[in-house]
């Protein structure tokens, strides 16, 4: 079974005396379903009603009348033919994107029915709220975000869970970990694997990169069946060239997006929309540019300056049709310009850990990939993500400002540009930031 340390927060919310409705959100096939089954499992053994709104059109008519939720509640235990006790029942609202009365419905739980626990997820939730019609039930529901699975959460997956303290406790006393090299497969491993829990379920079977890499495919598929359900035709176009577009963004040199590799004479009043979509449905991650590294960073930020991202470097890796064999064999991994496919990992860690992406740029003369603010400190922290082996040592003795081990991130409190008191930890340990 796969464990994702999302669990521990959802077992807090059902455990809370003074729960709101929880809205769980994130991209299609990151596992919302999954969780909150297993968390009925968990903590509401036999006594859970599920229902799919988007195929159970019963349940959605359910909410086409009175919002009380007494009345609520004898409809939907008639479509489920099974009682609802508000005092012991987790109700679960899948799909609740496909119901504007059953997400305003969340609202008159929590003020009417607080006891009740309900759990709704929806995978296209973002791109559903932006249309007409839909209103968040702000201040009245508890929300999370399910992410694809982390690296960690990968190396549980592969029965490696029992070192993850080992390689956090080398990151903090900034050691080199003695399975440096595995740990390096690993990661390249879940590079082309990626976080999508059916991928990474078929591949800890037997490791085989194709049956992972014919998940993803039917992932993609499904976006992209998404696009053209919840757009019109030309939104739909315009947001799959974009969607497209991703994999050269990532592969040019200046990873800044432009509008022109979408489609020629692509500007951002085409298709600046069609990014706000991939956001609000969880498909991509968005860096900004930061004049500066002072804090507050957000103040600093030019919207006119981005970064896209994939959500999970498994769908990017299938995008660009990347070899496994050839990303496994570290001598030909060095002919490979690596660099755009590693800051999607980076960023991808970061935003797992509720981190802003940001970047700095200083003209054409020097660039911080990321540029962050962890939880516990007062000052900006540059990332800059290295992916080829020009390392001065080979030495994998200590992690010191002089060494760079193969495939790393640098990371520095200092001026940005300047190496002095850089340290440069391996690309495997990065998921240990922010946490």
């Amino acid at each position: 079974m796969l464990r994702r340390s999302i669990m521990n927060q959802l077992i807090s919310w059902a455990d809370s005396r003074e729960r709101k409705p929880l809205l769980l959100y994130g991209a299609r096939q990151t596992g919302k379903t999954f969780l909150l089954n297993e968390l009925a499992a968990k903590t509401f053994p036999g006594d859970s009603v599920r229902f799919d709104l988007e195929r159970d059109a019963r349940a959605r008519q359910a909410f086409e009348y009175d919002l009380n939720p007494e009345a609520l509640i004898r409809r939907l235990s008639q479509v489920a033919g099974q009682s609802i006790d508000s005092e012991r029942t987790l109700l679960i609202l899948d799909e609740v994107q496909s119901s504007n009365r059953a997400l305003t419905s969340l609202k008159y739980f929590c003020e009417d029915m607080p006891q009740l626990h309900v759990a709704a997820a929806g995978s296209l939730l973002g791109v559903a709220v932006n249309q007409q019609g839909f209103s968040m039930p702000v201040g009245k529901v508890q929300t999370m975000t399910l992410h694809p699975m982390s690296f960690d959460e990968f190396l549980d997956a592969m029965g490696d869970g029992g070192i993850i303290p080992e390689i956090r406790d080398c990151y903090e006393r900034a050691e080199a970990f003695y399975l440096h090299d595995a740990m390096l497969e690993r990661f390249w491993q879940y590079v082309i694997v990626g976080g999508m829990p059916e991928a990474v379920a078929r591949f800890a079977e037997d490791g085989d990169y194709a049956a992972a890499r014919d998940v993803q495919s039917t992932i993609i598929d499904l976006y992209v069946a998404d696009m053209a359900k919840y757009a019109t035709p030309t939104e739909t176009a315009r947001i799959r060239d974009t969607w497209n577009s991703i994999p050269a963004q990532l592969a040019k040199e200046n990873h800044k997006f432009q509008y022109k590799l979408v489609k020629n004479g692509g500007r951002a009043s085409l298709y600046a929309s069609s990014i706000a979509w991939l956001l609000a449905a969880g498909l991509v991650e968005r860096c900004a540019r930061v004049a500066s590294g002072r804090l507050p960073l957000a103040m600093h930020e030019d919207a006119s300056a981005f970064k896209i991202y994939m959500s999970d470097t498994g769908l990017l890796s299938a995008r660009a049709e990347l070899d496994p064999s050839t990303l496994l064999d570290a001598d030909y991994r060095k002919q490979l310009d690596l660099v755009g496919i590693v800051e999607n990992y980076v960023a991808q860690a970061l935003a797992a850990n509720n981190i802003a992406l940001r970047y700095w740029t200083s003209g054409n003369m020097a660039e911080v990939d990321f540029v962050m603010q962890p939880h516990d400190s007062t000052s900006a922290m540059p990332i800059e993500v290295k992916s080829s082996d020009n390392t001065r040592s080979r030495s994998l003795a200590t992690y010191r400002s002089k060494y760079e081990p193969t495939e790393s991130m640098r990371l520095s409190t200092k001026n940005f540009g300047v190496d002095n008191g850089i340290r440069s930890v391996p690309l495997y340990a990065a998921f240990c930031i922010g946490r």
